[in-house]
């Protein structure tokens, strides 16, 4: 079975030179680019960057690498010759005559010829074997330890291995257990940016690899390769041509209301895990693994209230910082979600109560917060928050969604019809430390001012020209380096909202005792 066009090589081989599908005519020798094949008898499928033809008919398999020729007798390391042995099974397959295989390396601009015998082979149908038994397991393989080999890997940020072994190791933490030092093996941010349509009546459509955002008075493009979601406020319309390119690329598409309310979203097919979500519906319809995330949860955000109001009420009265350390401590101890709700309700309030004290300057002359309200917002305060929290869950959403969780289905918050209930659990702990520190910069830096409020009879709201600045300052703050409290290692708070859904999907499988709280020093 061939997956790409199986015709394209046979064609190549009477007709001459193939590039990325394109024919033209010309005699042998000939070279084929791109070529994608596979077979189910070998359990391979493999893309070939270039496959070269003889005048007696041969062909050789050409791998390029960007790196440099090793110093070792075989021309290369195992993997890049098991790749070789691999398209030379594959050719091999589909009728042609391959004998040698070559690669490329770039870096030192030599092509070293591999040699195929029937030892390098059977090690590739061994592993083909393998693979097949780990794959036929519901249990992902143990992470490597301390292992060279993951430093380079492209699933580094997907298998997390320091991380999921320290976890394994320490089963508890004290509260103020200093962070460990581990490698950070997988890119501190992300350097793709997300793109947010806020313009009534904007289009989105799609040219070559760009987007093409117009509106009434300008038109912006944005590089796919370079976005990392897209998000939709109000009456946006996107094409269909648009809304598949971003479905292919993997890139999620969240459709909110002009005041921030999050709908839902659009994506490809998604998460392949199977054994996550069924391991994820398991563990939900469990009280007892339903309880235990909901005390991390809701314990960790009394914890960073707590910290929140350390770090910036210059007055805060060490009575409220006893009161939340107490709640906290009975939220860990709770044994019943309903106590949980009534702890969270109480250290809301408690909370709430002193966020005014946080405000600074012009902002704590000019606003005030008289505790939480919504749907609509009764003050300006509040409408900011309110932004801030639907922003926040629409992040977790996406992260959760990427990650092969379900959103819809939490511990904690129970599930109801379109509510992101996982997103909503685990937006818990970083309401405090991401959107509560959103809103005050927001307020003391003065991105906010007291005109850029309209109020309604019945409620609170923003100006569109607020609202864009405040999406602004939301992603500052997801973009900003901070050091992981449990990991010690420097990693932005996006990246950091993508670590914790990985890991409670670790939890999940049972690969770690708990989930790690998110709790900044």
């Amino acid at each position: 079975m061939v997956l790409a066009d199986e015709s394209e090589l046979r064609s190549t081989d009477e007709r001459g030179l193939a590039d990325e599908g394109s024919v033209s005519e010309g005699p042998r020798p000939y070279v084929a680019r791109s070529l994608w094949l596979s077979s189910e008898a070998l359990g391979l499928t493999a893309k070939i960057d270039v496959v070269e033809g003889s005048e007696d008919g041969s062909v050789i398999p050409i791998e390029y690498k960007r790196g440099k020729a090793p110093e070792v007798p075989e021309g290369a390391y195992l993997p890049e010759r098991a790749q070789l042995g691999a398209q030379v099974l594959l050719l091999r397959e589909h009728g042609y005559i391959c004998n040698a295989a070559d690669i490329y390396f770039a870096g030192s601009k030599k092509r070293i010829s591999i040699g195929i015998d029937d030892t390098l082979l059977t090690t590739v149908r061994d592993a083909v074997r393998r693979v097949r038994v780990l794959c036929s397991r519901t249990e992902l393989p143990p992470p490597l330890e301390d292992s060279p080999k993951c430093d380079g890997c492209s699933l580094i940020g997907i298998c997390l291995p320091d991380e999921t072994n320290l976890l394994r190791k320490e089963r508890s933490r004290a509260d103020d257990a200093a962070p460990s030092a581990l490698r950070r093996l997988h890119p501190a941010r992300d350097d793709r940016l997300p793109l947010y349509v806020t313009e009534p009546g904007a289009r989105i459509g799609v040219d070559g690899s760009e987007l093409v955002v117009r509106g009434k008075e300008q038109t912006t493009r944005a590089r796919l390769p370079n976005t990392s979601h897209v998000s939709l406020f109000g009456n946006v319309q996107i094409s269909t041509q648009a809304l598949r390119r971003l479905m292919e690329q993997g890139i999620s598409v969240t459709f909110l209301s002009s005041g921030g309310w999050f709908y839902g979203r659009a994506e490809g097919i998604g998460s392949n895990n199977v054994d996550l979500r069924m391991a994820q519906h398991r563990a939900a319809a469990d009280p007892a693994t339903c309880l235990q995330l909901a005390r991390a949860f809701v314990e960790a955000k009394i914890r960073n209230s707590r910290t929140m109001l350390r770090r910036n009420h210059d007055g805060i009265a060490q009575s409220v910082l006893f009161e939340l350390e107490q709640l906290a401590r009975k939220a860990a101890e709770s044994e019943r979600i309903e106590s949980l709700l009534g702890l969270e309700g109480t250290a809301a309030r408690v909370y709430f109560g002193a966020f005014s004290g946080m405000l600074r300057g012009e902002a704590a002359r000019t606003f005030d917060l008289d505790g939480r309200n919504r749907r609509p917002p009764k003050d300006p305060v509040n409408a900011l928050l309110s932004l801030a929290y639907a922003t926040l869950a629409r992040e977790l959403t996406v992260a959760l969604g990427n990650a092969g969780l379900d959103p819809l289905l939490g511990f904690y918050h129970r599930p109801r019809f379109g509510r992101p209930a996982l997103a909503l659990d685990m937006m818990e702990e970083l309401r405090p430390v991401i959107a509560d520190s959103v809103v005050l910069t927001a307020l003391n830096t003065g991105v906010v001012g007291e005109s850029d409020f309209l109020r309604h009879p019945v409620g609170v709201s923003l100006t569109p020209a607020a609202r864009k600045r405040l999406l602004l300052a939301h992603e500052r703050r997801m973009d900003q380096i901070v050091t992981h409290p449990v990991f010690g290692y420097q990693v932005s708070w996006r990246r950091m909202l993508e670590v914790q859904a990985r890991l409670l999907g670790r939890f999940l499988l049972g690969e770690i005792p708990t989930y790690p709280q998110l709790r900044p020093r």
